[in-house]
């Protein structure tokens, strides 16, 4: 026992992160009678993901039914696709119903971990921690992702990025530049456009954007909802279904995406007349290459007079504008950056220490790499939840967390049935499942699609998505095999 570890508090197991992944992993401990159990979390509330990004227009682009934990359906969405505030007050929600708040420890940001031959020492801002079993529940979106612009030290104006939202800034009459044009951007573009008085819109690559098919659910169906669970959940197996059979299109026939590329197109087309700029938002790669994105009014924003969409390479950020390879000066007074997350270069890649000191950052020197997304070779009782290979580009991120968690708690239950107090999961174990994941991924539109995407790391591998059915990822984590773990 060190030092440190002599003043840390004890418990068996601590879990990392209170969104979806955090608070489903509690309330399963808790309802499987693992009360042991501490939960850190950096801010001062719950919400992940839904608790950092308020920037304008936030919504989900999973139907609300098919987003929210199978244990606790909510017939009060508003809406078919929820808009951030109430996805956040639904975490909240779960997190008080189910009687969680007193295991967490807000304020505690996660600084490292390490295994000390027989537990876990986790440093944090406020003391440490020691456990046998330790949980991440730390999402891909939690870090976000800003670009070395040359020259940004210079901007006079203001500066910030999408998941860390000035909402003191009154962008009224302001000249805004918008670099990126993923998830976020092509949501709080429409939102901020009507208010500022020029948006000039950076895009690098123009994303294939599908209609949104969102409505308001009536007071009606909601009081359905809460009188006869059995509807909602129909309704829910209903979305599930119809988001599952694209996966052909996505990772079994990519020919099968034609025919959605022809729906994105005319969608284009309806609501972009002018041909030039429509030439400018028109993709190069095929639909699904890069994350599918969904809005109404993406699109006819970019068409209003007081917006400039921006084709050619930044150069150089000067203290009043920014430049582009054309030698054209925009001047701005504000950036926001929409330029996503960090997703394969994770900070908990350098915070992690396994055995013999290793990092994460180390051991995924060649790549992020996981038994079924979920447990790592050379790190003892350590398990990931939304590990590699775990992402979706077709449905609901909640299933696979709800997959994992039923593997981890059968982890715990085995080693509460046997006397093991270890498991780390064999290498040979972890490399087959590896290989046969990439031979998987080698034919999906993820790979073959004509595109690069923060899907693919540094060597073009895709490290984050399931190239499969999410039915199948449920079958392969529905019970935990001691066999493929060395065990003490």
């Amino acid at each position: 026992m060190t030092a440190q570890s002599a003043t840390a508090q004890r418990h068996r197991i601590v879990v990392i992160g209170t969104g979806f992944a955090g608070i489903g992993m509690a309330v399963r401990l808790k309802q499987a009678g693992y009360h042991d159990f501490v939960v850190l979390e950096r801010a001062e509330d719950v919400g992940g993901t839904w608790r950092d990004n308020t920037y304008p227009g936030c919504r989900c682009d999973v139907p609300s039914h098919l987003y929210s934990f199978s244990f606790a359906p909510n017939p009060e969405w508003s809406r078919t696709f929820s808009p951030q505030p109430e996805i956040e007050a639904y975490l909240q929600k779960v997190t008080d119903g189910f009687r969680v708040r007193p295991h967490i420890r807000f304020g505690h940001a996660v600084e490292s971990a390490h295994w000390q031959g027989d537990h876990w020492l986790v440093h944090t801002s406020q003391g440490d921690f020691t456990a046998e079993v330790v949980l991440s529940g730390m999402g891909p979106l939690a870090e976000p992702a800003v670009p070395k612009l040359p020259g940004i030290e210079s901007f006079e104006g203001e500066v910030f990025h999408s998941a860390q939202w000035n909402h003191d800034l009154d962008l009224s009459g302001r000249k805004v530049a918008v670099i990126g044009t993923g998830a976020s951007a092509i949501q709080f573009v429409p939102a901020i456009q009507p208010d500022v008085e020029e948006l000039h819109l950076f895009q690098r690559t123009p994303p294939w954007v599908m209609p949104r098919p969102d409505r308001r659910i009536s007071a009606a169906e909601r009081r359905i909802y809460r009188a006869f669970p059995l509807a909602q959940k129909a309704a829910r197996a209903g979305v599930y279904w119809t988001r599952e059979s694209t996966v052909l299109a996505f990772a079994k026939i990519p020919a099968l995406m034609k025919l959605g590329q022809r729906v994105a197109e005319r969608h284009l087309q309806e609501q972009v007349r002018d041909p030039e700029l429509r030439a400018k938002l028109t993709p190069d790669f095929t639909l699904g290459c890069k994350r599918v994105l969904l809005s109404a009014d993406y699109y006819p924003a970019l068409a209003q007079p007081n917006v400039e969409v921006v084709t050619d390479s930044i150069h150089e950020v000067t203290p009043t504008g920014i430049v582009t390879d054309d030698g054209v000066k925009h001047e701005v007074d504000t950036i926001i950056y929409g330029t996503g997350f960090r997703v394969t270069d994770l900070p908990v890649m350098d915070m992690l220490h396994g055995r013999d000191g290793r990092t994460l950052r180390e051991a995924w020197a060649d790549g992020m790499e996981a038994h079924l997304g979920t447990a790592v070779a050379g790190f003892p009782n350590f398990f990931l939840l939304i590990g590699p290979n775990t992402g979706l580009g077709h449905s609901s991120m909640v299933f696979m967390i709800e997959s994992q968690i039923a593997y981890i708690l059968d982890a715990l239950k085995t080693m509460d049935a046997t006397g093991v107090r270890e498991v780390e999961v064999r290498p040979e174990v972890q490399r087959e499942f590896v290989d046969r994941v990439r031979s998987s991924m080698r034919n999906t539109i993820w790979t073959r699609g004509g595109c690069s995407s923060w899907y693919l790391d540094a060597k073009g591998r895709n490290t984050t998505l399931w190239p499969s059915f999410t039915f199948r990822f449920r079958q392969l984590t529905k019970r935990f095999d001691a066999a493929q773990y060395r065990t003490r």
